[in-house]
C-alpha cells in the first residue's frame, strides 16, 4: 500500500501532467484562429473595395476663369431626380443633415443641394411640385430680388427623366401636365443659348451660388461655386463650357451640397426645398 507521501507525489505528478497537456492545447488552436482572423480581414478589405467601387461620386471639381466650382452630372437611365421639402405633414427639413436622417439606408443618394427660394418658414415662394403633388402654384408676380429678375424659370420633369429647364413664361404656355417634380427660381442664367439680358460678363455682385441646367442630351448639370462668383461668369460657364442652352440660378449665400460618396455634408444657414439625385438600382 502506498504511503501518504507516495499518494501525494502521484497526485502532484498527475496534476503536473494535466497542466502540461492543458498548456499545449491552446497552441494547437493558434493556426486555426489566425487563419479565421486573416480570412475575416481579407473579406473586410474586399467589402471596402466593393463599397469604394460602388460609391463613385457624380461630382467633380471644375475651374473656370480662376473660380473653383463643384460640377455634378445626372444622366437619365443612371440617376433619378426629385424634390424634397419635408416629411408628409411635417415641417421643412431646413438642412441637408436632417434630410439625410430622413432618407432610408436603401436610398442611394448621389447628391443633394438646396433647390430654390423660400420664405422665413422654409416654404417655397415659387411653383413647387414634390412626388407629383403641387405644394405651391406658379408665381408670375412682379417684385424685388433675384427671384423676380425676369425671366425666371423652372427646373422640372419626371423623376427618371426627361428633365427640363424652361423660363416661367414658356412653362406656363407649353406645359399642361403636372410633372413629378418642379422648383421655380430666378433669374434664368441662360435662355435658349443667350445670357440673361441683365447680366454683365462678370458683374460686381459675387456670392457663393448654385444652379442647374440641362444640355441637349438631357443630362442635368448642377453647379455650386466654391468661391464667390458673378451671375455672368456662372452663365458663361454653362453656355460656353458645359454647352447648356437653358440654365437656372437656384440660390446664393446659402448654397450647400451633400455628396455621400465623398463624405461631403455642408452646413450653414437654414434652407428650404432641396433637390435629391439618386443612383438607379437598374442603372444602364
Amino acid at each position: 500500500m502506498p504511503t501518504q507521501g507516495e499518494r501525494a507525489d502521484r497526485r502532484s505528478t498527475r496534476s503536473a501532467a494535466r497542466r502540461r497537456r492543458g498548456g499545449f492545447r491552446p497552441v494547437r488552436w493558434v493556426p486555426l484562429i489566425l487563419a479565421v482572423f486573416l480570412l475575416a480581414a481579407c473579406e473586410a478589405r474586399f467589402e471596402r473595395q466593393d463599397a469604394e467601387v460602388a460609391a463613385v461620386s457624380i461630382c467633380q471639381p471644375l475651374m473656370f476663369e480662376d473660380t473653383p466650382f463643384t460640377h455634378c452630372i445626372a444622366e437619365p437611365g443612371k440617376q433619378t431626380v426629385r424634390t424634397a421639402l419635408s416629411r408628409p405633414g411635417g415641417p421643412p427639413y431646413r438642412s441637408l443633415r436632417k434630410l439625410s436622417r430622413a432618407m432610408g439606408p436603401e436610398t442611394k443618394v448621389a447628391m443633394a443641394m438646396n433647390a430654390g427660394m423660400y420664405d422665413e418658414d422654409g416654404q417655397p415662394i415659387g411653383y413647387y411640385v414634390e412626388n407629383g403633388e403641387r405644394l405651391h402654384p406658379l408665381n408670375q408676380a412682379d417684385g424685388p430680388g433675384n427671384f423676380h429678375l425676369l425671366p425666371n424659370g423652372i427646373f422640372f420633369g419626371r423623376t427618371a427623366g426627361p428633365w427640363r429647364v424652361y423660363s416661367t413664361r414658356r412653362f406656363a404656355a407649353e406645359v399642361d401636365k403636372r410633372p413629378d417634380f418642379a422648383t421655380q427660381s430666378g433669374p434664368m442664367l441662360v435662355i435658349d443659348g443667350e445670357l440673361h439680358p441683365a447680366f454683365d460678363p462678370d458683374g460686381e455682385s459675387r456670392k457663393i451660388r448654385n444652379a442647374v441646367g440641362v444640355d441637349a442630351g438631357g443630362r442635368a448639370h448642377f453647379l455650386l461655386s466654391e468661391a464667390p462668383v458673378s451671375f455672368g461668369k456662372m452663365a458663361r460657364l454653362y453656355r460656353d463650357v458645359l454647352r447648356v442652352d437653358n440654365a437656372l440660378f437656384l440660390d446664393g449665400s446659402v448654397s450647400q451640397m451633400w455628396d455621400p460618396a465623398k463624405g461631403r455634408m455642408d452646413s450653414g444657414p437654414q434652407i428650404g426645398p432641396m433637390l435629391v439625385v439618386t443612383n438607379r438600382k437598374d442603372a444602364r
